[in-house]
């Protein structure tokens, strides 16, 4: 049994023994940086505040410069880390006297002094807690969430260096344990329900997993379905995870964390779309948004396990279980196609421009027009066992 085990996990392991030779890079850099201390946090946060009370001294209207994170200019693009902000970068003025941008100052300073506060007596709130604290000011979660990365990105720390915290949406089943901050221990063994994703990823420790590789799922239909069919203990030891569809920041963070600690191969398994490889890509090379903490969020080794465009001729998907592209999608497609990134990516660059000829897309369900187990039983098995990722 344990030969046959080996043998069905050789190609992962040979895969695992070209990855730890990157190894050493990462962990280089990642020793460089350092936790910034509560101190230096307050610090930032004082010098911005004495910035405004001189303007205001001088009978001028405060100003905040904060960096533009929605502008590909300002992202440069290395293999190593992914998307990550440039060190000089376009900046979006607010100001204090303009009646488009006064509201969002109020809300700055406002969400500036709660973090002051939580920062100097070491203790946490989640993003939601700041919403209710003030709902008229910010009028929605979302301002909140997109000024919270705003201070984070102003400041230079990362969000959890800010004691703030973020509900988690994603969900991680397998062959994994490991311990809260506050002591709580978490067992992800449960074949049939999962666990939610930590919402404080730097205060876990005590990780244990003897898994051979991780599984990122896009949808969680995918992924209860994986559960449904015990996938977990059929193709054991692994571990799965989803972010249901569009990654959180904690979903992101656990994945990167698992290849920090566990140093193990981590497959994408997502629908062969734009909308898929564009997540899958968030995952791997991170995001636009987020560039300013790509170095805590990026996991480059991800490889591309499925649905690949290519398998959809090779397993002769039926074609009433095809999609046609529509105009949103193939703008997509050709948005991907010239992100910095696929350059060196020639094989799933070759996958892209296959859907682009096509002009099909298809979900990771219609592979059950072939037979309704097809994924658990005999694709995802034989993608692993054979070294089908690219």
């Amino acid at each position: 049994m344990e030969s046959r085990a080996a043998h069905f996990f050789s190609e992962i392991d040979q895969l695992r023994a070209k990855l730890l030779n990157n190894v050493g890079v990462m962990t280089d850099w990642q020793r460089a940086e350092k936790e910034i201390n509560h101190q230096e946090i307050l610090n930032r946060i004082e010098s911005i505040i004495l910035e405004i009370v001189t303007s205001l001294s001088k009978a001028e209207a405060p100003v905040l410069a904060l960096p533009n994170r929605s502008s590909w200019a300002n992202v440069s693009f290395d293999s190593a880390i992914g998307l990550q902000m440039s060190s000089r970068q376009s900046v979006t003025t607010i100001r204090s006297d303009c009646p488009s941008s006064v509201t969002k100052f109020a809300q700055i300073l406002k969400i500036l002094s709660v973090i002051y506060r939580l920062v100097q007596s070491n203790s946490y709130a989640t993003k939601r807690d700041i919403y209710y604290n003030n709902t008229k000011l910010f009028g929605s979660q979302k301002a909140v969430d997109s000024i919270v990365d705003d201070i984070s990105c102003l400041l230079k720390v990362p969000r959890r260096s800010l004691h703030v915290l973020a509900t988690s949406k994603g969900l991680i089943s397998g062959d994994l344990c490991y311990m809260e901050e506050d002591g709580t221990r978490i067992d992800c063994n449960s074949s049939s329900t999962a666990v939610s994703v930590s919402s404080n990823i730097s205060g876990i420790k005590n990780i244990v997993s003897s898994a051979k590789f991780v599984m990122i799922i896009e949808k969680d239909a995918t992924f209860q379905r994986l559960l449904d069919d015990d996938f977990c203990t059929k193709l054991s030891p692994c571990i799965i995870i989803t972010g249901k569809g569009v990654p959180d920041v904690n979903s992101r963070l656990m994945v990167k964390r698992l290849w920090d600690e566990l140093h193990i191969p981590i497959f994408a398994l997502v629908d062969a779309d734009p909308h898929g490889i564009e997540i899958m890509c968030i995952y791997k090379y991170g995001s636009v948004a987020m560039s300013f903490e790509a170095h805590s969020l990026t996991v480059p080794s991800v490889m591309w396990l499925g649905l690949l465009p290519s398998d959809l001729q090779r397993l002769r998907v039926p074609k009433d279980a095809l999609i046609p592209l529509t105009k949103r999608d193939e703008s997509k497609l050709c948005s991907l196609l010239e992100r910095p990134y696929l350059t060196s990516q020639p094989e799933w660059e070759k996958e892209m421009k296959l859907m682009q000829q096509n002009k099909v897309k298809a979900e990771i369900q219609s592979l059950t027009a072939i037979a309704p187990d097809f994924l658990t039983q005999i694709y995802l098995p034989n993608k692993l066992r054979y070294g089908g990722w690219i």
